[in-house]
């Protein structure tokens, strides 16, 4: 096994030109001899030479899947401009801020140095690399086409990212809204609402119903908010738990999602897009059809939809047609059906793919830019409820004040 090679570290320096003139800039090396070694190669007298600081707080240290598709486009970009397969890695490598994505592109590097092709390399990584990724760079590697399957895989990866992205704005918004009322409730019953108990204390009169309500809800708050807190924490616990170790919880949860109303329609657009980019992308590296599915499956992002292509997968390898088993399925609508059909027909299945594909992606972004706009002005009628209820309950006495009067 080849030895691994020492990491450069990065430095910042100052020097003069030929001119006099004072530069600043930042370069790699192995030591800060070799570093100002490099500057007055490139004509620079240093003047100062140091590593440069690290972030505060460590900085980035996780690999993230849109980590992964700026790789994968910068590796296309790499491999198009006719820049070597090793010395891309380092490139790319000494280029990233993020600690792990440089020792993880540089560990790659090795292992291609080490003699092993890249899709082996890349095996060394599963977190980061799943099997569509490993399985697109072989057929690269094989058929002399790596670059034109680079620039697939970073299409593929940012439309994918980009459709995650889409998902998820849409799902963090309701819950931002439950969670910005629950917190302006907490701090109105806490810290607001007793103070007007104590001067409600001095009218000598019985208090209107809606604020004994409000006043007992915020006597229990403070003796008891630790209890809220406690019941929160353990059942958000609970929750990843079962979602991390139960399958049928998964399940449960993910045929939840795809009979919530707007958020279900969402949920199944966005994993027909994904199904539909992903065996584009499988199909046009010549990968057949039933052993596309596995990474199909893996790739729709939803437990029911997931089983569905192993159905098909089934349905396939039995000869029955894609389109068939689709409509089988009772999940895909008849548009992608139809379409799936006209390429099966034609030949040009691919083709017909990325079109559905795209179709979908934009019905998601549709569908994700109405429920933003929805849920503005049902963001002002949930506060005004919970805050001007409380504040009605409260001024209630005031308004009576005249009749003790």
């Amino acid at each position: 096994m080849a030895k691994k090679p020492a990491e450069k570290i990065e430095y910042t320096y100052q020097a003069l030109d030929r001119q006099g003139n004072k530069l600043k800039g930042e370069l790699f090396a192995l030591n800060d001899t070799l570093a100002k070694s490099e500057l007055r190669k490139q004509g620079l007298n240093p003047i100062r030479v140091k590593k440069k600081p690290k972030p505060m707080f460590g900085g980035k240290t996780k690999i993230t899947p849109a980590d992964i598709a700026v790789f994968s486009r910068q590796m296309a970009t790499m491999m198009k401009s006719g820049v070597p397969l090793v010395q891309s890695f380092e490139i790319i490598g000494y280029g990233q801020e993020n600690p792990a994505m440089q020792t993880m592109i540089l560990g790659l590097k090795t292992e291609v140095e080490g003699g092993s092709t890249f899709a082996d390399a890349l095996k060394k990584y599963p977190l980061y690399f799943d099997q569509l990724f490993i399985n697109l760079v072989n057929a690269g590697e094989q058929s002399g086409a790596l670059e034109t399957m680079l620039d697939k895989l970073a299409t593929y990866k940012e439309k994918t990212e980009a459709l995650k992205a889409k998902v998820k704005k849409a799902m963090t918004y309701p819950i931002s809204v439950l969670v910005v009322a629950f917190v302006v409730t907490a701090i109105l019953l806490i810290f607001v609402v007793p103070q007007f108990k104590d001067v409600f204390g001095s009218f000598g009169a019985e208090l209107p119903a809606p604020t004994l309500m409000v006043i007992a809800m915020s006597e229990f708050m403070q003796s008891y908010w630790y209890i809220f807190i406690l019941v929160i924490g353990i059942s958000l616990w609970i929750f990843k738990r079962m979602m991390a170790t139960s399958a049928e919880f998964r399940k449960r949860m993910d045929q939840l999602m795809l009979k919530a109303p707007i958020i279900g329609e969402i949920t199944s657009k966005s994993a027909i897009a994904r199904f539909a980019r992903t065996l584009e992308t499988m199909s046009v590296a010549g990968v057949p059809l039933v052993e596309a599915m596995d990474s199909v499956a893996g790739a729709t992002g939803n437990i029911v939809f997931e089983e569905a292509c192993m159905k098909i997968k089934t349905d396939i390898s039995g000869g029955t047609q894609l389109q068939t088993s689709m409509k089988t399925s009772g999940l895909f609508p008849m548009m992608a059906i139809q379409m799936v059909a006209i390429g099966e027909e034609s030949g040009s299945l691919d083709f017909m793919l990325s079109k559905v594909a795209d179709f979908y992606e934009t019905e998601v972004d549709n569908l994700v830019d109405n429920l933003t706009a929805l849920m503005e002005p049902l963001i002002m009628a949930v506060l005004g409820v919970l805050i001007g209820g409380l504040i009605v309950a409260m001024y209630l006495p005031i308004f009576q004040l005249g009749n003790v009067v």
